[in-house]
């Protein structure tokens, strides 16, 4: 008898440091994670995940109306709640008149999972929040920094004809592509002489200055020792016109991995998803 007590026990405590709770998400053909919400009991929206903020924000080009929301002469509405799912949250902040992916009528950030241990789950396209660590014995802990707007930089080797370039890239899911990097990091390392270029896009704006864009091909990028990706799409600003001051670890490279986000230790594991191989996204 006292065997299956603690058998039963057992199974109990398995079952409290697995507690999970479930938000499933579709990813857009612009890679772009979207997830249904009801906002105020009120308001039907598709928001864009953010990882790269920490609020939710409104699109003016939103297909959706948002009644219940409002916004102060700052453009910020506090003290909402938000539905996914099962799920509500609370105490959520919009901002107002912020741009957004396709298919998407704003942007909620990572404040919805303070203090939990949450998965980016792309095999199965969901969110995964968990009461404790689970069990990362096929994730790789990975390098990281956290700026003071609780964005996520993550420190990658650049290989680039035999010579390698370490370099922080923030974790930005709205942009679609691939690497994006800084003025700084392109003009110091040559970029436009050392990448194979692959496009090319130059616009004027209304003073007749120019601003380029160029695609070209990263040979490999190192996220860590024993986990590496090939020939990946890489884009750099050129031109009169300059204002990337950070390099993007862009959607299409996020996708290619599940990520889970220990609250505890404050530590990030990743292993590669169904994506690992896919084609790159090809920008316009």
């Amino acid at each position: 008898m006292k065997k299956i007590y603690f058998l039963l026990y057992s199974l109990l405590f398995i079952n409290s440091v697995n507690a999970q709770e479930i938000i499933p998400f579709r990813i857009t053909k612009y890679n772009n994670v979207i997830v249904k919400t009801l906002v105020n009991d009120k308001d039907s929206l598709d928001l864009m995940f953010q990882i790269a903020m920490v609020d939710a924000s409104i699109s003016p080009e939103r297909i959706r109306p948002a009644k219940s929301l409002t916004f102060d002469k700052n453009g910020i509405s506090e003290n909402n709640s938000v539905k996914i799912g099962k799920k509500e949250f609370k105490n959520i902040r919009f901002v107002d008149n912020e741009l957004t992916g396709q298919e998407a009528d704003g942007k909620i950030g990572t404040g919805i999972f303070k203090g939990k241990t949450y998965k980016i789950d792309y095999d199965n396209n969901q969110f995964v929040i968990y009461d404790q660590l689970p069990d990362v014995k096929d994730y790789k802990q990975v390098s990281f920094t956290y700026n003071k707007q609780g964005q996520i930089f993550l420190a990658c080797q650049n290989l680039i004809n035999n010579e390698s370039y370490e370099t922080n890239f923030l974790l930005q899911s709205g942009y679609p592509g691939g690497l994006l990097y800084s003025n700084q990091f392109a003009d110091s390392k040559k970029l436009n002489e050392k990448l194979k270029i692959t496009g090319e896009k130059t616009l004027k704006n209304s003073a007749g200055q120019s601003i380029s864009t160029k695609q070209g091909i990263l040979p490999t990028l190192m996220i860590i020792d024993d986990i590496a990706l090939q020939n990946v799409s890489a884009g750099f600003f050129t031109g009169e016109i300059k204002n990337q001051n950070k390099s993007y670890f862009g959607a299409d490279l996020i996708r290619r991995f599940n990520w889970i986000f220990d609250a505890e230790t404050q530590i990030i594991y990743i292993k590669p998803s169904k994506y690992f191989n896919e084609p790159y996204f090809k920008m316009n």
